[in-house]
């Protein structure tokens, strides 16, 4: 991409290396970076060259400055800034959260809103419930589908799928299960953040979960959509043999069979397995249509 320059992509006349640069301990320098569009950036490190940006130049820093680094000017102080600093003048607020002590959160000047505005979308979270067997994978994969045939970035995380990598630790217990959700609802949440139109397709069975997962998102950002097909007849189609197993008692806290399952009482969209995701499209796409 225009604009990034790779530090491990050097040449052999390179003054350092990607290593090199990352220990080393002489004189402090900045190196100031010139990409598209005019835009200055600057980082720590030494000349590195890439095959998209033309040689970064090191800065070095004045040998009367009294220890202090210099500083390049205008967009170069933006960078420092939004990183924290690179001089360790400024000082930043640790917290803890959960079991994370001493912990910066570091923003940057690049937004939610800027990110939304270069892929010309909202990014938001559609996270489809339902019984196993109501067809929320089948609705997840329609829905992208047909929002990418319109121009919109997708991407689906399905709840089996999330447990062959991210969740591949946890088992079908309760506390699990909620550890799950809670897993998928962060990653969601970071997808809405980039800009994305996140689609979540997984049980989650309780109202409390759910609701957990939509007040990490701004409000209206989360669309609740529910599979509101009967338990008969999630049973006959069974696509997985889930029913028939956890009916001969080979898997025990089946949802719908012996746990239960709790249906949103306010969700933003109810459907019915067989519908075109017609509406959900629409909802998602309005606001830069």
């Amino acid at each position: 991409m225009k604009g990034m320059a790779a530090l491990g992509n050097q040449t052999p006349g390179s003054v350092l290396d990607f290593s090199e640069a990352v220990h080393a301990k002489s004189t402090p320098y900045k190196a100031a970076a010139f990409g598209s569009r005019g835009k200055k950036l600057e980082i720590c490190g030494g000349v590195a060259r890439s095959s998209f940006l033309p040689p970064i130049k090191a800065v070095e820093a004045s040998a009367n400055s009294k220890g202090k680094q210099a500083r390049s000017s205008s967009a170069g102080d933006v960078l420092s800034n939004d990183c924290g600093g690179f001089s360790g003048e400024s000082r930043l607020r640790v917290s803890t959260v959960g079991n994370s002590s001493n912990i910066v959160w570091h923003k940057c000047s690049i937004e939610k809103s800027d990110r939304q505005e270069l892929l010309n979308q909202k990014g938001c979270v559609i996270w489809i419930t339902g019984l196993s067997g109501s067809g929320k994978s089948t609705l997840a994969c329609a829905l992208s589908c047909a929002l990418h045939s319109r121009g919109k970035l997708t991407y689906i995380l399905d709840g089996d799928n999330c447990r062959h990598g991210l969740n591949q630790d946890l088992s079908f217990k309760a506390d699990d299960r909620a550890e799950n959700i809670r897993r998928i609802g962060e990653v969601a949440k970071l997808f809405a953040d980039a800009g994305v139109i996140c689609i979540a397709s997984l049980i989650s069975p309780f109202r409390k979960e759910r609701d957990a997962c939509r007040a990490l998102l701004p409000e209206g950002d989360f669309i609740e959509v529910y599979m509101d097909v009967p338990l008969q007849i999630c049973e006959e189609r069974d696509p997985k043999g889930l029913y028939k197993l956890a009916r001969a008692g080979k898997i025990k806290g089946f949802t719908g069979v012996d746990d239960p399952y709790e249906p949103p009482l306010n969700c933003e969209a109810l459907m019915y397995g067989e519908e075109i995701p017609r509406l959900l499209v629409h909802t998602v796409t309005q606001p830069f249509d």
